[in-house]
């Protein structure tokens, strides 16, 4: 399945990412700086908007070995120095305080432990650090997140554990993490995160 996931994923996703969420991807990391760390990279969808004048050096982590293969491909000609790392969010391979910036886009959602996942955010990212996230989220329309509830088990089996009704949101602010942009998209569904590790 994983195999499967990674093989499709670009082609189902290419007209969307056209339309639209390339131009957050853009908006968001384009404007990352210093040592930076990139959760559930996927196939590197994000690699073309980094700025080398801005990121010194980028580490990428992704479950996916099939989804790794691609990203590598597409990180040869960014101009800035890619390290992979198969594994897990749960369990980052990094010092404390390692990193000015982390982001993740579109993949909170398929993470298995999320209070852990962002417990490994606070743990790797510098006091001061920050935190950008583009995440789907379970909405605030009622009717819309009940949809989602009902879609959920059979959509995770489809698409590599994602779920479409995480409160993301609300796993970032436990954490400590302090939440200073919060923008929605589509009523709610998407959103961009933004936060500072305070600790």
């Amino acid at each position: 399945m994983a195999k499967l996931f990674a093989s499709l994923y670009d082609t189902v996703m290419g007209p969307l990412e056209k339309r639209w969420i390339a131009h957050i991807r853009k908006k968001i990391i384009s404007g990352l700086e210093g040592k930076t760390l990139e959760i559930g990279t996927g196939t590197g969808a994000n690699f073309p908007f980094y700025s080398p004048e801005k990121v010194g050096s980028l580490d990428s982590v992704e479950p996916n070995p099939y989804m790794l293969e691609q990203a590598k491909l597409k990180a040869r000609d960014i101009g800035i120095p890619v390290h992979f790392h198969q594994g897990v969010a749960e369990s980052l391979p990094f010092k404390d305080g390692e990193f000015d910036t982390v982001v993740a886009t579109l993949v909170l959602c398929s993470v298995q432990d999320p209070h852990t996942v962002f417990k490994e955010i606070k743990r790797v990212c510098k006091k001061g650090g920050r935190i950008v996230l583009f995440e789907h989220v379970r909405t605030e329309s009622a009717s819309l997140a009940a949809l989602q509830d009902v879609l959920t088990p059979a959509w995770k089996k489809l698409c590599d554990g994602c779920h479409l009704n995480r409160d993301t949101g609300r796993y970032m602010k436990d954490s400590g993490i302090k939440v200073i942009k919060e923008k929605k998209y589509l009523k709610g569904i998407f959103v961009e995160f933004e936060g500072v590790n305070l600790e």
